[in-house]
């Protein structure tokens, strides 16, 4: 099986440096697109999902920083990693990045194995808040539906008491005609009941398309 290679976007101006971090990271086994400035880079990831962006500070059209300010504010984009390219050493520079959320700085140019080190950190802390979303979302669907199941199971109790004192009340030669109509009522108390219980014990919650905008918990 063929390794799934990890995804990189380079957004970058001057087209040597563009050419020439694309073929580094594609040598090092990376998935790599480049465009030339943010508004691109911003058009691209509607179709291409990288785990980190490496992006020059100084663009014409969009820069980095503003680049970096949009991405962070998105709910869909923020836990990217964002790399930035800079030429800028002084210290209130770096700060103004750090306050619209860039992860890491290079200095260019760039030393080819310290930006491979960063890319490399960068894709670990992409993937290590990837499995924390993925864990807190179990957790809320498991709370969800043990609160659930638990709550379906004192109306249930309350129902199948009523049913049967309908039961016992209805004249004994008047219950043939109202049998179908109880089978009916205690089937679909039983199939809540059998969910309520599905719901309790959950255990490792998975989800399934139901229509192209929604997800339901898929239950044994």
């Amino acid at each position: 099986m063929e390794d799934v290679k990890e995804k990189i976007l380079i957004v970058e101006d001057e087209p040597d440096t563009r050419f020439i971090l694309s073929k580094l990271l594609t040598k090092d086994n990376y998935e790599v697109v480049s465009v030339s400035n943010g508004i691109a880079a911003l058009e691209k990831l509607q179709d291409y999902k990288p785990k980190v962006i490496i992006a020059d500070w100084t663009m014409p059209q969009m820069d980095g920083l503003e680049l970096c300010d949009i991405i962070k504010q998105n709910e869909k984009y923020k836990s990217i990693y964002f790399i930035m390219l800079t030429a800028r050493s002084a210290v209130k520079d770096r700060v103004k990045g750090l306050d619209v959320g860039a992860d890491d700085f290079l200095l260019k140019p760039t030393e080819n194995q310290e930006l491979l080190a960063r890319i490399r950190s960068g894709v670990r802390i992409y993937n290590l808040q990837a499995e924390l979303k993925h864990s807190e979302r179990e957790k809320a669907l498991l709370h969800m539906a043990a609160t659930i199941g638990h709550n379906l199971n004192n109306p249930l109790g309350s129902l199948k008491l009523f049913v049967e004192d309908l039961k016992s009340e209805i004249l004994e030669d008047s219950k043939n005609n109202y049998k179908e109509d109880f089978e009916l009522i205690e089937e679909a108390i039983k199939r809540i009941s059998d969910l309520a219980s599905d719901l309790s014990k959950l255990k490792d919650p998975t989800t399934e398309n139901y229509t192209p905008d929604t997800k339901m918990i898929k239950l044994s």
